[in-house]
């Protein structure tokens, strides 16, 4: 047996059509889900529908359920919530998180989901990947109580990391960023914001996540000696070129690379990594990052206002509520 399911698909550069398809019947461990909402990773999912994906990164750019090949067809995204409606009794009828693409239905093992914990709405749980790349950058950076933190960079998971360490012990936090309108996102929660130029230097500490290589450099700059950069940005095929000169040896500055998809710490799991997220997720102050909202059936529009800027947003959720209606009538 097999039941009818509608998919978004990367098609071509800056292109996207949603599909129909068929899924199975669970089997043996195994769970269907009804997505209630997904989230549009925004700086990811763009370098996706441009194509920007590097050859050699292939393998490691593969998303758990994604179909097809890079760089196109491909049926690619991480942020999805849904209702559990056939599976293993103690998940039957459970809202849950999963790592899959925009899809209406569809059948994992059931070890992919995680459920949502009470305190936290379906609404807001489509931010747990960008919350798990929060949690995982925080565990690589290693703040100490009273450092001078800032995150440059305040799209999607800058704000989460913002928002992960506001209030941490005696710090010092700012979220730089060159749109004077993440200042209302940096109040929401709880840190202090500030333009580039205005940004605090003497930092013991920058996360940075612009993905520009202006970003960078200002982020190496904002250091104190011995300071260090944990870069979360993903910039694709693209190069970026760095002052490794000037100051960086003489202030003995680091650079380090952090990336989801290794657990920073080596007494975690990822399911671990995974339920912590969102557990963190039952502050309503995570809210502020979802700044838009759509129905499925608009995908293939706003995907690529989104990617190109005309649409500006940090998480754009989509809502399934209308399809799976239009679907019973």
């Amino acid at each position: 047996m097999t039941r009818a399911a509608r998919s978004l698909w990367f098609t071509s550069d800056g292109k996207s059509e949603i599909r129909n398809g068929r899924i199975p019947d669970p089997g043996p461990g195994e769970v269907r889900v009804r997505t209630l909402y997904s989230g549009i990773s925004r700086g990811t999912e763009a370098l996706v529908l441009r194509g920007g994906v590097p050859e050699n990164q292939h393998s490691a750019m593969r998303a758990p359920f994604q179909e097809g090949d890079f760089p196109w067809p491909v049926k690619y995204g991480y942020l999805n919530v849904g209702v559990v409606e056939d599976g293993p009794p103690d998940l039957r009828g459970r809202t849950v998180f999963c790592l899959h693409p925009h899809q209406t239905e569809y059948v994992v093992p059931a070890e992919a989901v995680t459920p949502v914990p009470e305190p936290v709405p379906p609404q807001r749980a489509v931010l747990a990947g960008t919350v798990e790349t929060a949690v995982n950058a925080v565990w690589d950076a290693a703040p100490l109580i009273g450092d001078r933190i800032a995150v440059v960079g305040g799209g999607m998971v800058g704000c989460a990391v913002a928002g992960v360490l506001a209030g941490f012990p005696g710090a010092r936090i700012q979220l730089v960023d060159a749109d004077p309108a993440r200042a209302d996102v940096a109040d929401a929660l709880g840190v202090d914001f500030a333009l580039p130029e205005d940004a605090l230097a003497g930092c013991d500490l920058v996360v940075h996540a612009s993905a520009t290589e202006a970003g960078l450099t200002r982020s190496l700059k904002l250091l104190a000696p011995e300071g260090r950069v944990v870069e979360l940005s993903w910039y694709g095929d693209r190069r970026v070129s760095v002052p490794l000169g000037e100051f960086f040896h003489s202030r003995r500055l680091t650079v380090r690379s952090s990336q989801v998809g290794t657990v920073g710490r080596p007494d975690r799991t990822y399911a671990e990594r995974m339920a912590l997220a969102l557990d963190l997720l039952a502050d309503p102050v995570f809210d502020a990052l979802i700044t838009g909202e759509s129905r499925f059936d608009e995908l293939p529009d706003v995907v690529p206002r989104l990617a190109s800027g005309e649409l500006p947003a940090l998480c754009h959720r989509i809502d399934y509520r209308a399809e799976h209606a239009a679907g019973s009538a």
